[in-house]
């Protein structure tokens, strides 16, 4: 019964995010383009569940370079209203379109004169008939037996204001760089700001032979590395290939005569590589798209200036 019932949940929410899509149209348009050409803040509000969905929705917009604020509609008709200046554009947020508070701070925002922008599951309702955009969140049916629990009203907003925020961020040209800038701690700060280079193996850490290295000491230079594999150099110094744990093994698997093999006879000549001071997330997909543990860091001549293991990545957090 348990499980059937969360399945039923989920469809719900999925089938009014599905919905919701359709009417990302002009509409969706003026709300980016009013929000986009804000000189001041953005002010999200909503009650009740809503407003937790307002104060995401700020926190979204806050750090994707849309400076926003949450604005609590009661606290606002006792004295938090002063945080809304001429220049800010507010978002309003309510299934009905007719909560109470909002209505009695709606005069205010007008006095004001800020640009409203209203998400409501009814586009007659006062407050969206008040508003310069309305964004139709409306539902089909909340994922509750008696449709009154906010489940899917507050799914859809949320995935609306999602939309806005992303939307204005591309809009506004904004790349790595500034995200790096908005989110330099924790995990996304390790994945904007950590670079090939803080973790990779450099000088006599490198696994590195010559091309006419006799397979035997290819085979130590691997294991006394610890790297599961060793690049191979040409004589003027760039990157000719790389041996690998598994090259070995399937070399061992199809012939027995290896003792007069080099290097060169058994690399791959192909071995995938990053230049070094790109960002240690993009080394990792690199790796992950070709299924390897390691990875060969060149510089700008093709000569090997590091290596990184999977494990390093491990071990930096990134996995």
């Amino acid at each position: 019964m348990s499980i059937e019932k969360g399945k039923e949940v989920v469809r719900i929410e999925a089938e009014a995010v599905k919905a919701l899509e359709s009417r990302i149209d002009e509409n969706f348009q003026k709300a980016v383009d009013l929000l986009f050409n804000c000189k001041g803040r953005v002010i999200v509000t909503g009650m009740g569940k809503s407003g937790i969905i307002a104060t995401k929705i700020a926190s979204t917009l806050t750090s994707t370079g849309t400076a926003a604020l949450f604005l609590h509609p009661a606290e606002g008709l006792h004295g938090d209203l002063g945080a809304v200046l001429k220049n800010d554009v507010v978002i309003c947020i309510s299934k009905s379109g007719n909560t109470e508070e909002i209505l009695k701070i709606l005069p205010m925002f007008k006095r004001k004169g800020v640009p409203i922008i209203t998400m409501s599951g009814k586009s007659d309702s006062i407050l969206s008939r008040r508003s310069d955009v309305t964004l139709d969140v409306s539902i089909k049916e909340e994922a509750c037996a008696f449709d009154l629990v906010p489940t899917a009203s507050t799914t859809v907003a949320l995935v609306m204001g999602d939309a806005l925020a992303m939307a204005l961020f591309y809009k506004r040209g904004l790349g790595v760089e500034d995200f790096i800038e908005l989110h330099p701690g924790g995990d996304i700060g390790k994945r904007l700001l950590l670079q090939v280079d803080d973790i990779m193996r450099t000088g006599d850490d490198i696994a590195r032979v010559n091309e006419d290295t006799p397979l035997s000491k290819t085979i130590i230079e691997i294991t006394s590395k610890r790297l599961g594999g060793t690049c191979v150099i040409r004589p003027d110094g760039t990157l000719s290939g790389i041996v690998t744990d598994g090259d070995l093994r399937r070399l061992l698997e199809g012939r027995k005569d290896i003792g007069a093999l080099t290097a060169k006879d058994v690399m791959n000549d192909t071995p995938r590589t990053v230049q070094a001071g790109i960002l240690a997330a993009k080394a990792l997909h690199v790796m992950e798209s070709f299924a390897i543990n390691q990875l060969i860091v060149v510089d700008e001549k093709n000569s090997p200036v590091g290596m990184v293991h999977l494990h390093d990545l491990l071990k930096a957090g990134l996995v």
